[in-house]
């Protein structure tokens, strides 16, 4: 739940009015003043995205904070899902192919959700994005919005200070940065050993526990080449997606 809280941060606190998000700029030669960096690695960017334009770099937080947002979504989706479906009871084994059975069972709440996000995504290019009558301003945000503030904070988290809003700021980054990296090693774990997240993480956990008990001398423990074995096997696919 920790991961939820932080993806209605940046958002405008009156429903329906967007708000120019004002935000104290952290140092304005890197990342055009955007908040994100944090000690101990600072101002990291080792392959050089930052040097563009400043628009450009406002596309850029614009796609990293709302890629971040669906991670921190998608992070304890995985792991609901693949315990009990709130939604489809007969949908089971791992989330990556939930979506795939999801089409083939109930194809109309698929129609559903692809609408539901269409909608949003034409809602954030309203609220954000310039419109486009002529080349200068095609694939770009407007002056006025701030990347990732779409007037979206039915809770009203959203500070009016500046500088605890740019702290809260760098918290939801940090948080998606983080949530970006664990949802990609579970959809690569999930892809070599077909295996729910969890009980991959108790093949592993009872593995340690086996290597512990063998370095103490304990008798009969369970024999850890059969555990790491049983981790990297792949499991039939479920709902015969696969080979």
């Amino acid at each position: 739940m920790l991961l939820l809280l932080p993806t209605v941060i940046a958002f405008t606190n009156v429903p329906g009015i967007v708000k120019k998000t004002v935000v104290r700029a952290s140092d304005p030669s890197f990342c055009d003043g955007l908040p994100g960096a944090l000690p101990p690695v600072g101002q990291w960017d080792p392959l050089g995205f930052s040097n563009v334009s400043p628009g450009e770099i406002r596309r850029y937080r614009e796609a990293e904070t709302q890629h971040g947002r669906v991670a921190m979504l998608a992070v304890p989706g995985f792991l609901v899902a693949e315990s009990w479906h709130p939604l489809f009871k007969d949908v089971e084994g791992p989330a990556i192919d939930h979506l795939t059975q999801v089409r083939q069972e109930y194809p109309f709440f698929f129609e559903l959700l692809a609408l539901g996000i269409g909608l949003l995504e034409v809602n954030r290019a309203l609220q954000g994005w310039a419109f486009p009558d002529s080349r200068r301003v095609a694939n770009t945000l407007k002056e006025d919005y701030y990347p990732g503030d779409v007037g979206f904070d039915p809770l009203g988290l959203k500070p009016t200070d500046p500088d605890e809003l740019e702290t809260m700021i760098t918290r939801e980054l940090q948080n998606g940065r983080l949530a970006m990296l664990a949802a990609a090693g579970f959809m690569a774990q999930e892809l070599t050993n077909h295996k729910p997240i969890l009980e991959t993480l108790k093949l592993i956990l009872l593995f340690d526990q086996t290597e512990i008990d063998k370095n103490l001398g304990i008798p009969d423990a369970t024999n850890p080449l059969a555990i790491e074995a049983e981790i990297f096997s792949p499991a039939p696919d479920t709902f015969g997606l696969g080979n």
